[in-house]
């Protein structure tokens, strides 16, 4: 399988942080780079000057970019998933790879591998089991597909945790987002669990009885870490959310808590998009969240 030439459909957090880390590797001649905000007015000049910066080709179309690459990787939110295939699918040259490493459901992920591989380019889906930062492009994935095996073994040669699972598609996608109804949900318990207790007044007494319940588990910080992230990618969480709901329910279970969960990660996002948390570090206490939370709440007489 040789691959010289890589394409980042989205360049955000994911498509930036696996641009920087692919160029560097054996045989890789050029890695480029397609975002909507690379025509954006508000966003172009600094997003092109961030791929300039850094040698990534900022393609100026979704077309342009497939015309150059051997290994296209979509990296963008979870409800982009399918559109980004259906656009792909018009430009992308037979034999090419596309890795689909986006947050989506198995039937989501069927419906996207039909288009792809209709052109006769080979689609492999790709379950991203944790946070990207801080492992780059080593973070853990499962791959899945009939091309998942052999380009797993490209990626392992570039230093990469990818674990074929299964030719099957939609096994990985199935192992990802059953994972995430349990850490998004988790954030989203936490959220809810802790800003209540900072109300009452009572975190001081709650989280010790979560220490001797899970022990293992820094509940502080761990709840500061929830906080954070959802802060930060919000919007982000609750698409996947929608799409593990999908999951649940493709499954034929009522997906009460995904939902639930999807619709927490929203709430908080539309907090952040307002500034109710402008100015806390990245490491601040989870009180400081909590706090903004409440002052928010109590001000607007809105709900969480």
């Amino acid at each position: 399988m040789d691959i010289q030439h890589i394409g980042l459909i989205g360049y955000g957090e994911v498509g930036k942080t696996f641009a920087l880390g692919l160029q560097s590797q054996p045989g890789v001649a050029g890695v480029g780079a397609w975002d909507t905000k690379f025509a954006q007015a508000a966003t172009r000049e600094a997003e092109r000057a961030h791929a300039a910066q850094h040698g990534v080709t900022a393609h100026a179309s979704a077309a342009a970019l497939c015309a150059a690459s051997d290994l296209v990787i979509s990296a963008v939110t979870a409800s982009h998933t399918l559109e980004v295939a259906e656009e792909v699918a018009t430009h992308i040259r037979p034999g090419t790879l596309f890795l689909d490493l986006n947050s989506a459901s198995p039937g989501t992920k069927q419906q996207a591998a039909a288009l792809i591989d209709a052109r006769g380019a080979h689609y492999v889906e790709a379950g991203v089991m944790t946070s990207v930062p801080p492992y780059g492009i080593r973070v853990p994935m499962l791959l899945g597909g009939a091309q998942a095996q052999a380009l797993a073994a490209v990626l392992q040669a570039w230093g990469m945790d990818a674990t074929p699972v299964s030719e099957q598609l939609g096994v990985a996608s199935a192992i990802k987002m059953c994972r995430s109804v349990m850490i998004k949900g988790l954030e989203a318990l936490v959220i809810e669990s802790y800003t209540t207790a900072r109300q009452y007044g009572v975190e001081a007494h709650v989280l010790p009885t979560l220490a001797e319940t899970f022990p293992s588990i820094d509940w502080e910080k761990q709840g500061s870490y929830f906080f954070s992230r959802v802060v930060q990618h919000g919007q982000r969480r609750s698409e996947e959310m929608h799409e593990a709901a999908r999951t649940v329910r493709e499954a034929g279970v009522e997906p009460r808590m995904a939902s639930a969960t999807a619709h927490r990660q929203a709430a908080v996002a539309a907090m952040a998009r307002e500034g109710v948390f402008a100015g806390l570090p990245k490491d601040a206490p989870w009180q400081d969240y909590a706090d903004r939370v409440l002052a928010y709440l109590a001000k607007d007489q809105g709900a969480l």
